[in-house]
């Protein structure tokens, strides 16, 4: 049975005292008797009285619906991510277009303000890195370059807020670079990929795995390709203690490659799924993956 349906059977069930069934009863006779018509404010007073004293004994008569209200979760503190800052160039060869996130509602101001502080400097020095390309490109005898910057809250949870910060340069061709950071909210702290673990044994772990997904992907269709055996690039090797990753809100882990990273650029961002089921043995906990 539903939470609120085992609230609403223990409420039905509740046997109100005679003397308070007398008093809400002449309440709402009072109420509704045809007098002279009463301010809004005192007929809403009276009905406000009735349901408080209908609310308080229903929690002191029956244990059942004490009982329920205790397991009913209290909502936590309301997490927010919006943009803050947009800087912008639009010329008819340089275009500019970069948006930097913000995190209101943590308990953990100190945390809060540095990752905002975080975002806005690098949304500043990229900005200001891309004027300074521009003026020499132009003395250079101009051309075309353009940045994007952007963001996405990839989970969002009562526990989990991962955000996604993506840098994409485009001068002839277009790379694009990806960040991410993933809090928990409950307890206040930024989660690194190090931190989940005891030892360094993930890397190989998730790398041996991460290696036969590709192999596994090139198999089934030809279209897919990796850096595992092509001559003019480094094969993928391993993951690095600091990769991107972040977490599902189905608590799944997943491991995020660069353009050009691990594969040719018509890959993208390439990103994998991490089965719980080879890191349960190497996690922490399994608070965030499981």
């Amino acid at each position: 049975m539903k939470e609120m349906d085992k609230l609403k059977k223990a409420y039905e069930e509740i046997e109100i005292p005679t003397e308070l069934k007398i008093l809400v009863e002449d309440s709402i006779r009072q109420a509704t008797a045809p007098k002279k018509k009463r301010p809004i404010i005192k007929q809403w007073s009276i009905g406000a009285i009735a349901a408080a004293a209908l609310f308080f004994v229903s929690i002191n008569v029956s244990s059942t619906f004490a009982q329920a209200m205790v397991n009913v979760p209290v909502l936590g503190p309301i997490v927010e991510v919006f943009t803050v800052q947009q800087l912008t160039m639009d010329e008819e060869t340089y275009q500019a277009d970069l948006s930097a996130p913000a995190i209101s509602g943590l308990e953990n101001e100190e945390l809060q303000a540095s990752l905002n502080e975080k975002y806005i400097d690098e949304n500043k020095t990229l900005y200001k890195q891309f004027e300074q390309e521009v003026d020499e490109m132009k003395k250079a005898g101009n051309g075309h370059m353009g940045i994007s910057t952007g963001y996405e809250v990839k989970t969002d949870t009562d526990q989990l807020l991962s955000i996604a910060r993506y840098v994409e340069n485009i001068v002839g061709s277009s790379s694009t670079t990806m960040k991410y950071d993933t809090i928990d909210k409950q307890k206040n702290i930024a989660i690194t990929l190090p931190s989940l673990f005891k030892d360094d044994t993930y890397i190989d772990v998730i790398s041996s795995y991460i290696k036969s997904e590709m192999v596994r992907q090139m198999s089934v269709d030809e279209e897919i390709s990796y850096f595992l055996s092509d001559e003019t690039v480094p094969d993928f090797e391993a993951i690095r203690p600091d990769q991107n990753f972040y977490i599902t809100a189905d608590h799944k882990m997943m491991i995020s490659f660069d353009k050009y990273e691990v594969a040719p650029g018509y890959m993208g961002i390439v990103t994998f799924e991490i089965p719980s089921s080879i890191l349960k043995n190497l996690l922490v906990s399994d608070t965030y993956i499981n």
